[in-house]
């Protein structure tokens, strides 16, 4: 009897369910095989950032004559006169001003749809499930309809141009998702730890605060990580709301093409350093990060 064989027949008279063709390929391989393979699917996955990594520490020159795996025999044609280049353009200003505009949105964010998430899941108050769907419902609203209007509204109140505008407009699309989000994560708390902390006569501040809120870290985490990616690496915002003075790397990076064409030392350059942020940002969190991703599944 072959082991698919004894398999099916165990399923048939245990009840158990069938294992498959993958499920059965993983428990022959084991533990340190899966991880073996997972590692070199990662390093796979990354191959394309080393290229650029390396293109951006090339002179167009070579860049132009060679490919970037030739850097492993030729390690002396790297340098770093390109990243030189790229700060005395201005792009460190750029680079600051992308922070400018994706940490404090991160942060409103959070703050605002947690609290709103908080009230929408453990709250009773007129009107609550009404004003739930209708954040459903802004979710399948597009940018595009909101970028003329908001902008004349902008002007009228002398805002447009400005990362004040260019944040608050981050804030106002991205807090439905994030809303809704948090309210199915926390909707799955237990509501004897509430009502526990209700008894000791905690209020609802206090609450959310020490009990809420932490228990919610990895879906929170998750949200940040999301919300700083979508930000970070937004550029229709950019080139709508920012003038030149406060363009983030995106805009900064589009009018480097737009002026030189094909400038591969400056636009590499430039892409490496506007993804190292947030390929930190994503490996410090990552634990946090997989936490959520397993809670919103199991829920």
């Amino acid at each position: 009897m072959t082991t698919a064989t004894a398999e099916a027949h165990i399923a048939r008279h245990t009840g158990a369910p069938r294992r498959g063709v993958l499920g059965r390929i993983v428990d022959r391989l084991g533990g340190g095989g899966v991880q073996v393979v997972m590692v070199l699917l990662g390093l796979f996955w990354l191959v394309p950032t080393l290229g650029l990594l390396v293109v951006s520490l090339r002179s167009v020159k070579v860049n132009n004559a060679e490919g970037w795996w030739t850097v492993f025999t030729k390690p002396a044609e790297l340098t770093i006169k390109n990243y030189r280049d790229l700060l005395a353009s201005g792009f460190t200003a750029s680079f600051w001003n992308t922070v400018l505009i994706t940490v404090p949105t991160t942060i409103l964010v959070i703050g605002i749809a947690a609290m709103a998430a908080y009230a929408f899941a453990w709250m009773e108050f007129p009107g609550r499930d009404l004003l739930f769907l209708i954040v459903v419902g802004l979710l399948i609203v597009p940018i595009q309809i909101a970028l003329i209007p908001v902008a004349v509204f902008y002007g009228g109140i002398g805002i447009f141009g400005s990362i004040p505008g260019v944040v608050l407009f981050h804030v106002a699309f991205g807090l439905p998702f994030a809303i809704f989000l948090l309210r199915n994560f926390f909707i799955g708390i237990p509501a004897s730890l509430l009502e526990a902390a209700r008894m000791d006569g905690a209020p609802e501040w206090k609450i959310f605060a020490s009990v809420v809120f932490p228990l919610g870290k990895p879906a929170i985490a998750s949200l940040g990580i999301f919300q700083f990616l979508w930000v970070w690496n937004d550029m229709l915002i950019a080139l709508v709301f920012a003038n030149t003075e406060n363009q983030p790397m995106t805009k900064a990076l589009q009018s480097q093409m737009r002026q030189f064409g094909s400038n591969v030392d400056i636009l590499s350059s430039g892409a490496f350093l506007s993804l190292i942020i947030p390929l930190i940002l994503f490996f410090a969190f990552q634990r946090y990060f997989v936490q959520g991703m397993m809670a919103g599944s199991v829920k």
